[in-house]
């Protein structure tokens, strides 16, 4: 079926034309003559039988529906660009699109990537922050570094490490004392995390502590948000040390309580069935589950 695309010649010359509020000025990025961008901007309004333009002496203004028109031409043009200079700009490379859960990602994975790319200079890997999973066949994605039990319908799981997550607060909020009680710690405000909604209860279980209160707080989606709430004396909150590194050793961040406890679930490579050949991604895979595990076996997260 032929497809219902107008020229892309008569898109370059709107999507100009509408940027600079000024046919003359299409004319002259385009290296057109002004005759030939009134062509085709009138072709495309007669393709689409819709006015883009409202002419007059003093020159011209886009319609309600040329504004909105010209907005999505404009991200699709660029899309097309970007994929046009990666294709050209490859000669050889490759490129993996990762999905990483965010504090993960710019705490731990982003400050060892460049010895992969070292190591694989051929190799470009593309980050993009998701919570949660999702469809590959839906997305352009190659792979996803995740929390959870390592389930996840019609790909192949690489596990990682674990968090052992720990309480951490202000050192305002210990008001002078080494640590906290696991009592102690109940009393404060406590701040939740929204993937980990059962961190708290956990946490206190494992202390042997039943908390009406465990569930109750505020709720942030991410670490890193956490963090900036606890710095703040929101409350105290529970992350994994690894995550926090640099608010800890600056003494922005203290651990309020020494104990842990051990999460049922880990952080995982995901690859989907049908990338899991990718000479590119195969090499990532071993590198990572590498790292970690020098990473775990050092920092007992195993």
């Amino acid at each position: 079926m032929r497809r219902k695309i107008p020229s892309t010649t008569a898109l370059i010359a709107f999507e100009s034309a509408a940027r600079h509020q000024s046919f003359t000025k299409a004319a002259e990025e385009l290296a057109l003559t002004q005759s030939a961008i009134c062509r085709q901007i009138a072709g495309l309004e007669e393709f689409l039988n819709v006015e883009l333009f409202r002419r007059s002496r003093r020159g011209v203004v886009l319609t309600e529906a040329g504004v909105s028109y010209s907005r999505r031409i404009a991200s699709q043009l660029d899309a097309v660009e970007r994929d046009t200079l990666a294709i050209i700009g490859q000669q050889g490379a490759m490129t993996i699109e990762l999905a990483v859960v965010p504090t993960f990602g710019t705490q731990w994975l982003l400050p060892r990537l460049k010895d992969f790319q070292n190591l694989h200079p051929q190799v470009t890997v593309n980050l993009t922050n998701r919570t949660r999973p999702f469809l590959f066949a839906d997305t352009d994605f190659d792979a996803a570094v995740y929390f959870g039990d390592g389930v996840w319908s019609g790909t192949s799981a690489h596990a990682l490490m674990r968090e052992n997550p720990m309480p951490v607060c202000s050192p305002a909020l210990l008001a002078g004392a080494a640590q906290l009680t696991p009592q102690a710690v109940a009393e404060l405000p406590l701040l939740q995390q929204t993937t980990r909604p059962y961190g708290w209860r956990q946490w206190f279980n494992a202390q042997g502590l039943n908390i009406a209160r465990d569930m109750s707080g505020p709720r942030y989606e991410l670490f890193s948000m956490l963090a900036q709430a606890a710095m703040h004396q929101m409350g105290i909150a529970l992350i994994p040390p690894f995550l926090i590194e640099r608010e800890l050793s600056e003494g922005r961040l203290v651990i309020a309580s020494p104990h842990g406890y051990r999460s049922d679930k880990a952080y995982h490579l995901m690859i989907p069935e049908r990338r899991v050949e990718s000479s590119a991604l195969l090499a990532f895979r071993d590198w990572l589950i590498r790292e970690a595990e020098l990473y775990a076996d050092a920092n007992g997260l195993k």
